[in-house]
Formats: structure tokens, sequence, C-alpha cells
């Protein structure tokens, strides 16, 4: 088992979601954790990264920091997502080469997979058909990701491992209108239509495909268990095993916030892959399987939500 006890941890990303739920869960590991904000380093930067990390010195990397956004933000900024992506991954893992880092862990996204994967997803899916076209640049970002820890792996021996989480939500999720993901739009643009009384909520697609997703609190404690029990180079997906349509998500949602209209469904409108659902045997394997239901998971993020300044609550911020 590797050891965090005693380590000094950066968290790179440490403010998103998934960074700060990191965080959270590493203040229980008796380590010391480090922070790297946009004052101290754009992480798109290499000799701003190689400043930084020669100066601090971690000892343990959660590579949490990236470029995200929807599906709409995916499509109509596809130059960002792919050189973002590209460049913070890139300096990171080459900089925890070159100062000895002792254990990295890098977060990659389901999209890496095939548009039309085999489901339930295994780990070798991984390059075996095309990507789904709308958030492309973002999966090869990641892929790049991978391969990048696998080949310091093999070159260097470096012990830098990757993660893929399902679709993720949660604390400190994004709610800001056309970069949010899923459930944040959801639940904002549902929140605002009980707010309003509006009659009628209006959600993109046919609500037919199916997505499995994980809440940011299990997550973090999913890549500890995982940076503790793992290595190798082949990346490790990281979800629930189950998965609901857009129609049962929206259900809940609507359960959760208490909302009253209707809802319809814009066909019109893209749905994505049709069914993204990982096989999480290798973590299971491991001794790990997630905690919170998504019911749960949805109350939580609710309150969290509702517990924002008053701007960002009605979707203005």
């Amino acid at each position: 088992m590797f050891e965090l006890a005693g380590k000094k941890i950066w968290v790179a990303g440490h403010r998103g979601m998934v960074g700060s739920a990191l965080m959270r869960r590493l203040q229980t590991e008796n380590c010391t954790l480090l922070e790297a904000g946009r004052q101290q380093a754009d992480l798109r930067r290499q000799d701003e990264v190689e400043r930084w990390m020669d100066k601090n010195r971690p000892d343990v990397i959660f590579l949490a920091a990236a470029t995200v956004g929807g599906i709409h933000a995916n499509s109509t900024r596809p130059a960002e997502f792919i050189y973002d992506n590209l460049m913070i991954e890139a300096n990171i893992i080459n900089s925890a080469y070159k100062t000895g880092v002792s254990k990295l862990l890098f977060l990659g996204s389901s999209c890496i997979y095939p548009k039309f994967a085999k489901q339930p997803i295994t780990e070798d899916e991984l390059l075996a058909g095309p990507l789904e076209p709308t958030n492309q640049w973002y999966a090869i970002a990641k892929i790049a990701g991978i391969k990048l820890c696998a080949a310091y792996r093999r070159q260097y021996g470096c012990d830098f491992i990757s993660a893929q989480p399902t679709n993720l939500y949660g604390i400190n999720d994004n709610f800001t209108g056309l970069m949010s993901h899923v459930i944040p739009a959801l639940m904002r643009r549902i929140h605002e239509a009980k707010l309003e009384g509006a009659s009628e909520v209006v959600v993109w697609g046919t609500g037919t495909p199916r997505r499995e997703f994980l809440f940011s609190e299990d997550l973090a404690d999913g890549l500890v268990h995982l940076i503790q029990h793992y290595s190798d180079e082949v990346q490790v997906n990281l979800g629930c095993g189950d998965d609901v349509t857009i129609r049962e998500l929206v259900d809940l949602i609507v359960e959760v916030v208490g909302y009253k209209g209707a809802v319809t469904y814009d066909s019109s409108k893209p749905d994505g892959t049709p069914r993204k659902v990982l096989d999480v045997s290798i973590m299971k394997n491991m001794g790990w399987s997630p905690k919170v239901s998504l019911k749960q998971g949805l109350e939580e993020t609710y309150r969290w939500f509702l517990a924002q300044p008053h701007e960002q609550v009605r979707g203005l911020a």
C-alpha cells in the first residue's frame, strides 16, 4: 500500500468540484496539502509550472486541473478544450518526472471511450473506435494524458497512474448556464422554473440516453483508494456501475427540487452517446465501491446550491 501520511500532496485544480472534494478527503490522511492558485502558476505555461514545482517539491500529485464544460462548451470552444488540457497535463507530468514526484494520479474522463463502445465499458475499449464528435477535443486531450503517464512509466519508471471517472456531479459544481454539465444544468433550470412558477421545462434531446453518475465525495474517496492500492499503466474506471435514462434523472431532480410543472423533450437537440456505463470491476476487486445513492447525492448537491449567493442560485452568476 502506498502511504500518504507524511507526504506533501498537490491537488492540481483544487478549487474545482473534483479538486475541492479531494482536498476535503485528504484532510483525514495526515499529509501536507499544497495549493497552486492562478496567481502562483498558470498551468498552461511550462516555465511557470516548472518554477512552482521546483520551489514546492510535492511528493504526490492528483492531476485534477482541466478546462471542462458540457456539450455546448465542447462544441463551440474546441481549440481551448484541446490546447488547454494538453498543455496542463504535459507541463505537470513532465515536471513531476523532473522533480522526482513519488506518485501521480491523472484524471481522465469516460468520454475517452468510443461513442459505440461495448457496454458496460471495460478499460480495453480505449481507442477501439471513433469518439463522440461533440466532445472529441476534450477526449483526445485526455487520451494523450493517459498515454503520457504510460510513456513516462515505461521509459523512466515513474509511478504515474490514470483514473477514468464516469459523469460527475456534486458540491462546488458549475451551475452557470452553457458551461454546465447535465446535472447542474438541469437542476438550475428546474429550480428557476419552480421559482418563476413556470408551467413547463424543456429538456434537450429525447431523454432516452442512459448515463451513469458519481457523487463528487465518492469520487474523491475512490481516488485516494486507487492511489494507495494501484500501480500500473492501464487506466482504471471509477464509477458506480449502474446507469439511468435522462428521463429518470430528470424525474429525480424534479422530485428533489419540488417542481410541480410539466417536463417536455426537444428531440431536435443532440442526445450524444446513446449509453455510457463503466465496468468498475478493477475498483471492486480492490475493495472499493461508492456509498452515496443518486438521490442522496442530488439532495446534498441541491442543499449546497441553495446555500450559495442569491445571484448564483438564480443562475445569473
